[in-house]
């Protein structure tokens, strides 16, 4: 894990590693979320609130930035607070508590807008692919499997509430990537499937309920407080 600006409080090994579709030669991504001091933010200029390293892959962001991804349900950042236990490299206490209020964070309208949506900019990605070429195909190979992983993790989430990281069958999700690699259009009738059973009551509330992020929030400001008067002895 990068050096942070402040005390990571919980972060692991997400993106295809943790999805399952890992192969030889695969990149490690790293997610985390740190806490900044809390009197850098006491100042005219806050302290930055992400901080990204591509050798190796590594994404911290700040807890408030965190808690807004999470609360929007964005697919990529939600799924530090779900990971499986093997996956987690840091789990501070507060990082247990934040664990522990995830589903707090989830809505129906976010779940449905977030998955759907970036599962659509996969589909558009295939479509301007050049598959004749090798690279390009594995790339759009990659974009089916994501397209197909979110259109499944939403409707699971829709439907039960609990976001399932690692998928349940990769391979299957590898081989119908490679079938929608090669036509695109083979993701049409998945895409619309999913659209209709979303349309469909669900068990997520309409709105999340911010309550238990804030509260959070406020303890991790105070447990990353320093005095001035300690600061200077």
């Amino acid at each position: 894990m990068t050096t942070a600006p402040g005390t990571v409080l919980l972060s692991g090994v997400v993106g295809s590693t943790a999805y399952g579709f890992a192969h030889a030669g695969s990149d490690i991504d790293r997610l985390g979320l740190f806490a900044a001091p809390t009197e850098e933010f006491h100042g005219l200029h806050r302290p930055a609130e992400s901080h990204v390293s591509t050798d190796p892959d590594v994404t911290l962001h700040e807890a408030a930035k965190w808690c807004r991804l999470a609360l929007g349900c964005n697919p990529t950042a939600s799924e530090l607070a779900w990971l499986p236990d093997d996956l987690y490299e840091t789990r501070s206490p507060l990082g247990e508590e934040l664990i522990a209020i995830r589903t707090s964070f989830l809505s129906a309208k976010a779940v449905r807008n977030s998955y759907l949506g970036y599962a659509d900019q996969q589909f558009r990605k295939l479509l301007t692919r050049d598959t004749t070429d090798p690279a390009a195909r594995r790339r759009a190979a990659k974009h089916a499997r994501h397209l197909v992983r979110l259109v499944e993790q939403g409707v699971r989430l829709h439907e039960t509430g609990e976001n399932v990281v690692r998928i349940p069958d990769p391979e299957r999700v590898r081989r119908l990537g490679e079938r929608i690699a090669d036509r695109p259009a083979t993701a049409e009738p998945l895409l619309a499937a999913a659209v209709e059973r979303f349309s469909r009551p669900g068990v997520l509330p309409a709105a999340p309920d911010p309550r238990p992020a804030e509260a959070w929030l406020r303890r991790v400001r105070a447990a990353h407080y320093r005095p001035p008067a300690e600061r200077a002895s």
